[in-house]
């Protein structure tokens, strides 16, 4: 690959977190299911319960991310 960092900086915003997106979404694809350290499952367990308390406290990811990429523009 000979993009460099730069190159992305110079991308609007929106087309980065596409960027990004993209490559999440390879890597999961890529990749065997992870080991969670002690540590990450408490604190998934912690972000559960807290969502189960207040669930209107979160939002669904597609409207996080259509408030992230009209912050973009």
């Amino acid at each position: 690959m000979t993009t460099t960092a730069q190159t992305y900086r110079d991308l609007p915003l929106a087309e980065r977190i596409e960027l990004v997106e993209d490559i999440w979404d390879s890597i999961a694809q890529d990749t065997p299911a992870l080991d969670l350290t002690d540590a990450h499952r408490d604190e998934l367990r912690r972000r559960l319960d807290a969502h189960r308390a207040d669930p209107s406290s979160s939002l669904v990811w597609e409207s996080a991310r259509a408030e992230l990429l009209q912050r973009s523009v």
